[in-house]
């Protein structure tokens, strides 16, 4: 009946695309637990980080893109 506690040392966690997806999101914020940034490095493959890295930040360029055409635009119609 005495279970040991499972261990949630990074080594035992897998890296799945969610959690890619939000080290990069974080990454892009400059927030990161160091718990999550030394599972990454020990069990995440660089290339996945760097594709959900580059995909991030283009997103976060056009939504920006987007906001400024849309704040130009409703200034001009405003005027």
């Amino acid at each position: 009946m005495d279970k040991a506690p499972k261990s949630t040392t990074p080594a035992n966690e897998t890296v799945t695309s969610w959690t890619v997806f939000k080290s990069a999101l974080a990454g892009l914020a400059g927030v990161q637990k160091r718990s999550n940034l030394e599972r990454d490095f020990q069990s995440g493959k660089f290339w996945h980080f760097f594709i959900a890295g580059a995909v991030v930040t283009v997103l976060f360029m056009v939504v920006v893109w987007l906001l400024v055409q849309w704040v130009l635009s409703s200034a001009a119609s405003g005027v």
